[in-house]
């Protein structure tokens, strides 16, 4: 017998109202609820067949799988598709274990008669305050359809945002590391050949040769220990990183004064500020309320903090272009779109065309940093790996001048 609370993953196939053979994937708890589900949908099942799990792989549910689902439940919803038949084409449709699972389980709560809010926030992982906040609004103004669209929005512009920074960051490092081990295996394994050659020459070695080769000997002789303690950095990194927010308060605090990616990271924090307030604004949430969900959205907890403090004054009677001023953060052009939004009664479009703007300066930044820094990395690899090529060959030279 299966147990209630665990989810399998089944086979169907079965025959739609025009006697259509049809096919696809469901997670449920067993046999019996696949064929409640196909029943729902208008679908004769002819044949359900649990799947093995033994090698498939579990899948993690990422930010992109949020991104995209509410993208399509949007869609639907506006096509007007019932809500607990949208949420089985998305599931069934849908490649990633993990989300089907987790698409059903919300399927079944909305079934006992849960509202969409409740449901997902029962899952606050991958459904934050924003998110729900915005549905339970639109089920509570009766423009679901609506708010799914405006949700589909922001995570989308949210999720491209992400994937500039992370574009940012990721190929410089990515090229010095593997700087990094080229460096080690030219220490390790080709500089103790040259070495070997030149005690045949019976001559001292120029003194950048002789460091290379010292250094080399070092890497030799302590290489266990230096791995040990990269590893251990690198664990510690990650342990405090999980667990410390002080930590984390410092790392982006420093990361904001990096030249060029801290300033890229400072107007995303902008873009998704202003993004977050126009959202939750246009959808009818008080301004306190949106603000903390705003905090949260950030992504950089200097910002967060400064977006509670913002909270806090504006929660006593103060201007928002005020509390947003005093914190220092903001350049003078968001907080006067913001002065003009409030004046106006248009704070939710002042705030998107804030946002529009700082992401296309993001877009841009991104750029300009890739051209940037491809003939700076160039340089540093030339440096390293030139370096010891010559002076390895210093002493060949010298011996050629002599000869």
């Amino acid at each position: 017998m299966a147990d209630a609370a665990k989810q399998y993953p089944f086979s169907w196939q079965g025959k739609d109202a025009k006697g259509t053979l049809v096919k696809g994937t469901l997670v449920a708890v067993n046999d019996a609820a696949v064929r409640a589900s196909l029943r729902r949908q208008g679908l004769v099942p002819i044949q359900i067949r649990r799947q093995s799990t033994l090698f498939q792989k579990r899948s993690k549910i990422t930010s992109e799988d949020i991104a995209i689902f509410s993208r399509q439940l949007a869609t639907m919803m506006q096509a007007g598709i019932p809500l607990v038949q949208a949420f089985d084409i998305v599931a069934n449709g849908h490649e990633n274990p993990g989300m089907q699972k987790l698409l059903s389980a919300i399927k079944v709560d909305i079934e006992s008669g849960t509202t969409l809010a409740d449901a997902l926030a029962k899952h606050p992982i991958y459904f934050d305050d924003l998110f729900v906040n915005l549905v339970s609004a639109g089920e509570q103004s009766g423009a679901l359809e609506t708010l799914l669209d405006k949700i589909a929005i922001y995570k989308e512009k949210t999720e491209a945002i992400k994937k500039k920074i992370k574009k940012a960051l990721t190929y410089p490092t990515a090229v010095l590391v593997v700087a990094f081990i080229v460096t080690a295996v030219l220490l390790v394994f080709v500089i103790p050949q040259f070495e070997s050659l030149f005690q045949g020459f019976g001559a001292d070695l120029p003194a950048f040769t002789r460091m290379v080769i010292d250094v080399s000997l070092f890497v030799r002789s302590n290489g266990v220990f230096i791995v040990i303690a990269l590893v251990a950095a690198a664990s510690a990194f990650g342990y405090f990183k999980k667990r410390s927010r002080k930590f984390n308060h410092f790392l982006d605090k420093l990361i904001l004064r990096v030249p060029v990616i801290g300033e890229i990271i400072r107007k995303a924090a902008i873009a998704r500020f202003t993004r977050t307030l126009s959202t939750m604004f246009a959808a009818g949430v008080p301004l306190v309320e949106a603000l903390e969900s705003v905090a949260g959205a950030t992504g950089n907890i200097v910002y967060q903090v400064a977006t509670l403090e913002i909270r806090t004054e504006v929660a006593t009677g103060t201007r928002l272009q005020r509390a947003m001023e005093a914190t220092e953060l903001f350049p003078n052009m968001v907080i006067q779109m913001v002065a003009v939004g409030e004046e106006s009664g248009s704070l939710d479009e002042m705030c998107g065309k804030v946002a529009d703007f700082y992401e296309r300066d993001v877009d841009d930044a991104v750029d300009n940093l890739s051209s940037l820094l491809e003939p700076m990395i160039m340089a540093i690899l030339g440096i390293l790996v030139g370096g010891l090529v010559i002076a390895m060959y210093l002493p060949i030279f010298k011996l050629g001048a002599v000869v």
